[in-house]
């Protein structure tokens, strides 16, 4: 904590633009609420392998993740980790835990519990801005917009309460865009009080591995679900080869460069990096689940089961393609080898997908040789890349 219990929201930011920042301890017990949130949302897609289901956990994902973005954002603009922060933070835990406990039921009877917590959430988050306004007179411009577009969108999601479903979700949907376009809008005011482009990367660095941690977890539950066998072992052995290759493909090259787009002026390539985190993280729980399903089924299917080698296929091609996206647009890599880079994930994507559409007769252990084969693919494309541009340089 710092030397005073009390202090008032100051601009990190301003104090250097170049402050190299890590996440604080503060920050990492805030993220094992999510942990949970996480395996609630992963456990809601397992009970509902079909198309609806799938789009249902991508809506109740959605305000998992921007929850967390949120808190995120504010953290590495004012962040002063006195009393009243720890405070509000342990707050919004609360509101989180909340929401992980409807996610059960999130789109039925507990619905309106879903959105009441999560009102919650970004009513500290709007009360943390008003507050940070207030004390830091030149973040008084983005706090007003960033203030006003966040309580239109949790006002929506108040009145969503009131209406029937399924009107109800698409008040949801609106929300969520006039949340997502917020900062979108925002324009020049992020550019004068641009995030860290230290701390941000890191923090999106941890869901990630919270993510991954959670398709970890779904491979050992799998296996504990039955009793040890030789397909049992092989397909779960190929589901740690699918997340240790993602878990390299992103760490691998994974930085800040395109947050400092933000600092002239260039919104679109900041937010578009930021908002591919999204889809990644959705990818990698479903592909987790996907592998546990698949490896209860070898047990007793010849065949791959059309959801689970829908879920598999698509959870892992929405990964490459959202790698693809992050890889173009780091700048970093330099523009040729983002290039690269990206066609190689699309490719290995369409590739994924083509398992999808034609692997109708598929066993469940050739179909996961495939799309681990795939993963693993990108791992040796990029060392030999890596290996190219060393000699090259």
């Amino acid at each position: 904590m710092t030397k005073s219990l009390w202090q008032p929201p100051r601009l990190r930011t301003a104090e250097n633009a170049d402050e190299e920042r890590r996440a604080t301890w503060l920050e990492l017990f805030y993220d094992l609420v999510f942990v949970a949130a996480i395996a609630q949302v992963a456990h809601y897609l397992e009970a509902h392998i079909t198309l609806v289901g799938f789009f249902s956990y991508v809506l109740l994902f959605i305000p998992i993740w921007w929850s967390w973005v949120g808190a995120t954002f504010y953290a590495t603009r004012f962040d002063t980790d006195d009393l009243g922060h720890r405070l509000l933070t342990l707050l919004q835990m609360v509101a989180i835990a909340v929401l992980a406990v409807n996610v059960h039921d999130g789109l039925g009877e507990s619905s309106v519990g879903f959105a009441l917590s999560y009102v919650g959430v970004r009513a500290i988050l709007i009360f943390q801005y008003l507050s940070a306004g207030y004390f830091v007179p030149a973040a008084r411009g983005l706090v007003k917009w960033y203030a006003t577009g966040f309580s239109i969108a949790a006002l929506i999601w108040l009145v969503s309460i009131f209406v029937p479903i399924p009107w109800r979700f698409a008040l949801w949907g609106s929300a969520l865009i006039a949340d997502f376009g917020t900062p979108l809008t925002a324009g020049k005011l992020v550019s004068k009080i641009p995030p860290s482009f230290s701390h941000v990367p890191e923090r999106l660095g941890l869901f990630t591995i919270i993510v991954l941690g959670e398709a970890v977890i779904s491979v050992v539950r799998g296996v504990s679900e039955l009793e040890w066998g030789i397909l049992s072992a092989v397909v779960a052995l190929l589901g740690m080869l699918i997340a240790f290759s993602l878990w390299w493909i992103y760490f691998d090259s994974v930085d800040g460069s395109p947050l400092q787009a933000m600092r002239v002026g260039n919104m679109g390539k900041g937010l578009t990096w930021l908002y591919s985190h999204l889809p990644l993280a959705i990818g990698i729980a479903a592909t987790g689940v996907a592998v546990q399903h698949i490896i209860v089924s070898s047990k007793k299917e010849l065949v791959l089961p059309d959801g689970d080698r829908w879920l598999i296929c698509a959870g892992v091609a929405i990964c490459l393609t959202a790698l693809a996206v992050i890889h173009l647009i780091t700048c970093t890599l330099g523009r040729e080898r983002s290039k690269i880079l990206a066609a190689y994930r699309i490719a290995s994507a369409v590739f994924v997908l083509g398992i999808a559409i034609a692997g109708v007769n598929l066993s469940p252990i050739i179909g996961m040789s495939l799309v681990a084969a795939a993963c693993a693919v990108q791992v040796v494309l990029a060392l030999l890349e890596t290996r190219n541009n060393s000699l090259s340089g």
